[in-house]
């Protein structure tokens, strides 16, 4: 869909900010510019709408020359985020979000359609499109400035830098929104970042650039398992354990399934009962279909036991989750490194299928550094439920 042909950018003074690149990335693709401040990877993005324009090679777009097109019209069709989030103050969310769409004449009806719906897939209430930016958080304002840039349906999506202002919990929970949303909607994403951790999560493939070159573009995989060159290494960093357990992957593979759970409509007793047989401190909620809705903990039933009569009345619906197919070490950085006890595992559709704890965790980090234990890398369900309980005690 892009390819970057023989491409440089030299500014005046002979300063070379990027050198003879050459890169093809395909639709659907979600790519990631990574490297050192002045590498080149904001101006190689910057040059696929034109809002930098190369000094030798060319930039196709489904095979056609970006410079021999309007640039104005080049712009309209390729969606822009940027880390300042740059939403317009004077402006209601949804005359934000309805930006291009308005500017490409789109039916009103259309354009709250689509308003309506991308709000909505962010997890964003209906009435904030008519409320002004100054009345949203910064992760809220984020959220919106990502769904503009998918309102005028761009194949086409580049992102500066746009989570790097963000609190780590406010980060995590977009860059999980990002791709589902990229995988849900199939754009191709071209997304400029410094953080290895974040390329790492988000990328299909990934671009390092050192000094306006381009040393290495590959996959996640490839680049942990084989980094072209020093410079790549010392950009991974060496804390990244959990590469040196290529055949342990996916959450999947290590999750505890079973994990304690009940239902809303259960008593207080009852989930006293549960929590004393399964040896834990919280308990995650579902549904009768079995989907996650929130947990509640020993605490909450402390605090409220004289005045709630069941799990719905006090349970918290602020649970932090990821999909049993997310890759491994994204979900060791948040247990180990952010202080999360466990972190449930749900499937496409929301159902609980498992829990990984930092007990889980912790046996995979000992393994690797000290080799394999005498015992099975992943400990039965009941002895890592009782660890992280005691964990909570402690």
């Amino acid at each position: 869909m892009i390819e970057f042909k023989n491409i440089s950018k030299v500014y005046k003074g002979g300063k070379k900010a990027v050198e003879n690149i050459n890169l093809f990335f395909n639709k659907g693709e979600f790519i990631v510019f990574i490297g050192t401040s002045g590498s080149g990877k904001t101006t190689s993005m910057r040059m696929i709408n034109r809002m930098i324009e190369p000094t030798s090679g060319q930039i196709l777009i489904n095979g056609e020359d970006i410079m021999k097109q309007d640039p104005v019209k080049l712009r309209r069709k390729i969606g822009y985020v940027i880390q300042q989030i740059g939403l317009m103050p004077h402006m209601t969310i949804f005359n934000n979000i309805v930006l291009v769409p308005r500017l490409m004449k789109w039916p009103l009806k259309k354009q709250r359609a689509i308003a309506e719906d991308l709000i909505k897939k962010v997890d964003l209430p209906l009435d904030f499109l008519d409320r002004y930016p100054s009345e949203l958080s910064g992760g809220q304002q984020q959220r919106i400035g990502v769904i503009r840039a998918l309102a005028a349906d761009q194949d086409i999506i580049l992102m500066d830098e746009p989570f790097g202002a963000l609190d780590p919990i406010t980060r995590d929970s977009l860059q999980e929104l990002l791709k589902e949303l990229q995988k849900e909607l199939d754009k191709t994403i071209v997304f400029v970042t410094h953080d290895m951790d974040e390329a790492l999560k988000l990328a299909d493939r990934i671009v390092i650039m050192q000094e306006g070159k381009v040393v290495q573009f590959d996959t996640p995989d490839n680049i942990l398992s084989a980094p072209a060159n020093q410079f790549v290494e010392d950009f991974i960093g060496e804390d990244r354990l959990i590469q040196a357990r290529p055949n342990i992957q996916t959450v999947e593979q290590v999750m505890l399934k079973n994990p304690a759970s009940v239902t809303p409509g259960k008593s207080i007793s009852d989930a006293i009962k549960i929590m004393r047989d399964r040896r834990v401190d919280t308990l995650l909620v579902t549904d009768d279909a079995g989907v996650l809705k929130g947990f509640v903990d020993i605490e909450s039933i402390d605090l409220n036991r004289k005045k709630a009569t069941s799990v719905g009345d006090i349970m918290s619906n602020k649970v932090y989750f990821v999909r049993k197919e997310t890759l491994l070490r994204d979900t060791v950085q948040r247990i180990l490194k952010r202080g999360f006890k466990n972190v449930p595992v749900v499937d496409e559709n929301n159902h609980l299928v498992g829990i990984v704890t930092r007990a889980s965790l912790v046996d995979i980090v000992y393994d690797t550094i000290w080799g394999d234990s005498d015992e099975a890398d992943i400990p039965d369900g009941n002895k890592m439920e009782s660890m992280t309980a005691k964990e909570s005690k402690e």
